[in-house]
């Protein structure tokens, strides 16, 4: 790369900085780290097309510009004799389309149901919408615009946003919204939504975006992360299209989240053995 850039000085072309070099050099040097503490090998000549994916998929937005540098380095590798066969041969720029976020482990989860369901620490509005973005797959958006008349008390439903149907509330969930219900009573609102701020409660408009997005930031987990850790059991539990229609949502959206492995204890002969 310096030679390169060398080349380029002479030429008069456009030659590469130093932190393009260095960016470069230190994707390689990531690559050696996860080789050799992640999957157990020390010799460039081990590396293959799996080894790569696994690398890749730990940074997915980054994809196309580490596998451009490394595709660098191993044609530099190949030329010098270090590897035999180029291992990004076969891999694709673009990476794969399913679902790349994160989750919130089980055992998190269950603190984060606690603390929003018996703990008197939370906020109200952190509390109704944390427990409809893990128990129900709630956006941010659905919960900001979700108004008094949206509520079915008779039913114990609500709707949410453009779901075709009430959606049922569970006794735990029902009680987090009776809380934040009491919360908007007393600032002695006419501001027709369920969440009503300082800034909101002598108008009629919802709550601001920007305000949303950081209610759940004492917990710590983003919404998003709450809404596709549901999303995730939910599609691979159960029938994606039904999901899909349950919630409003183009079956495209929904499918990303189905994973491409199966539980052993559900194939068959597990279940033939086990008897």
């Amino acid at each position: 790369m310096l030679r390169a850039r060398e080349r380029a000085l002479k030429a008069g072309t456009l030659p590469r900085t130093d932190s393009t070099i260095e960016a470069a050099l230190a994707i390689v040097r990531d690559l050696a780290r996860f080789l050799t503490g992640t999957r157990n090998k020390q010799d460039w000549a081990l590396t293959d097309v799996h080894d790569l994916e696994a690398f890749l998929a730990t940074m997915p937005k980054a994809r196309q510009r580490r596998l451009t540098v490394l595709r660098q380095f191993f044609r530099f590798a190949r030329s010098r004799k270090i590897v035999l066969i180029d291992p990004t041969r076969g891999v694709k720029a673009k990476g794969s389309s399913g679902f790349s976020g994160t989750t919130v482990a089980v055992d998190q989860q269950r603190q984060l149901f606690r603390r929003w369901t018996t703990d008197t620490d939370a906020h109200p509005h952190e509390a109704l919408l944390g427990i409809l973005a893990l128990i129900h797959a709630a956006t941010s958006s659905e919960v900001r615009l979700m108004r008094v008349d949206d509520l079915d008390p008779t039913n114990r439903s609500i709707r949410l946003g453009k779901r075709p149907h009430p959606v049922p509330m569970d006794p735990a969930s029902w009680s987090v919204l009776q809380r934040c219900l009491a919360h908007r009573e007393s600032q002695h609102t006419d501001n027709p939504h369920v969440i009503v701020t300082k800034i909101t409660k002598s108008g009629r408009t919802p709550a601001s975006t920007a305000y949303v997005s950081h209610v759940l930031d004492p917990c710590g987990v983003p919404p998003r992360t709450l809404r596709s850790t549901r999303l995730a059991e939910l599609v691979n539990t159960l029938d994606p299209k039904l999901i899909a229609a349950a919630l409003g949502m183009d079956p495209e959206g929904v499918m990303i989240y189905l994973a491409d492995h199966v539980d052993p204890g559900r194939l068959p002969d597990q279940h033939q053995q086990r008897n």
